[in-house]
């Protein structure tokens, strides 16, 4: 496999029409999330220049015809201007055994790792987790990322790959558990493998444990146990928990910003009072507090999210802008 040269160019051509994978963005960047946001950075970084601005086009133009993602490679079929499609894998080092039991013990320490994929997000501390166990996340160098096309094309990446990269990175906005795959990590097998270790190895805690008090409220069991009882047809806990949750207005935020004609973040701005209005009142009902006269409690304040979106939505953004 070659290393990234450009020993060779060809003339430009044009591709043959494709109806495949249509990249969301149109305009700008490709990545909504920090996660992919950083991925297309450091290719961005290993200097593949024009290449990655032909490509871009080639991804949004749909030209990537599929795209699966495996431990250890991502393959792809590319329409270009031959009738044929071109083959194309990206290789990514996947880690050891023994590199994985470093970065779980590491992020089994903290609850916030696992709580935010179940989210579907990448908490952004995840690469400070890494960068402790000596690893990356994410490919480092240009020996990190190796990749292959049946194109013609002596140049390595070709336009062809570059497309499939940008498709690549717009999967990983749709679940940054594909990241971890790609490393060599099923989403399953993580989180058995880090609910595992934060039961072996409890949180410690420096203090003496005293009794909760009375208003307490009783930890409620995780929403993926709760909705595998539903599904499967098991009992639900006899006393659910009937308070409103910590983050009420999670779905809005999971969704993103509304397109344009919807009002866009307006929209989302002035849905997520009424969210933690919503659950505030369904509180007070279950609590039995509306006709006893007791003090209505608090609004929940949405926390500060886990991870750090980069810029607004692009879905739903109108026809396509220049070529970048």
């Amino acid at each position: 496999m070659s290393e990234y040269r450009d020993w060779g160019h060809f003339p430009p051509s044009t591709p043959l029409p494709a109806e495949g994978i249509r990249a969301r963005s149109r305009r700008g960047r490709i990545g909504e999330s920090w996660w992919s946001a950083r991925f297309v950075a450091v290719l961005e970084s290993f200097g593949m220049g024009a290449r990655l601005a032909r490509g871009k086009r080639y991804a949004r133009s749909g030209q990537v015809l599929d795209l699966e993602v495996r431990p250890g490679v991502a393959v792809a079929s590319v329409q270009g201007s031959r009738r044929a499609p071109y083959a194309v894998e990206i290789r990514a080092a996947t880690l050891t055994e023994a590199e994985w039991a470093r970065v779980e013990l590491a992020m089994a320490a903290d609850a916030r790792f696992m709580a935010a994929l179940l989210a579907g997000e990448m908490p952004q501390e995840i690469e400070e987790a890494f960068a402790g166990c000596e690893l990356s996340l994410f490919p480092s160098t240009r020996r990190d990322l190796r990749t292959a096309c049946s194109c013609p094309d002596w140049a390595n990446p070709c336009k062809h790959v570059a497309a499939a990269l940008f498709i690549l990175a717009e999967r990983f906005d749709d679940d940054p558990f594909l990241i971890l795959g790609w490393r060599g990590r099923a989403k399953a097998q993580l989180v058995e493998r880090l609910r595992e270790l934060r039961a072996a190895h409890p949180p410690a805690g420096g203090e003496r444990e005293t009794e909760p008090a009375a208003d307490a409220r009783p930890p409620a069991p995780p929403l993926d146990e709760l909705l595998h009882a539903f599904w499967s047809g098991k009992p639900l806990p006899a006393e659910p928990v009937p308070h409103a949750p910590d983050e009420p207005d999670l779905v809005l935020r999971e969704l993103g910003a509304a397109p344009a004609e919807a009002g866009g973040g307006a929209l989302l701005r002035a849905l997520t009072p009424m969210y933690q209005a919503m659950a505030t009142h369904a509180e007070r009902r279950a609590l039995g507090q509306e006709d006893r006269g007791e003090p209505e409690p608090e609004p929940t304040k949405a926390r500060k999210p886990l991870v750090r979106r980069i810029g607004p939505s692009s879905r739903g953004t109108g026809p396509d802008g220049p070529p970048a």
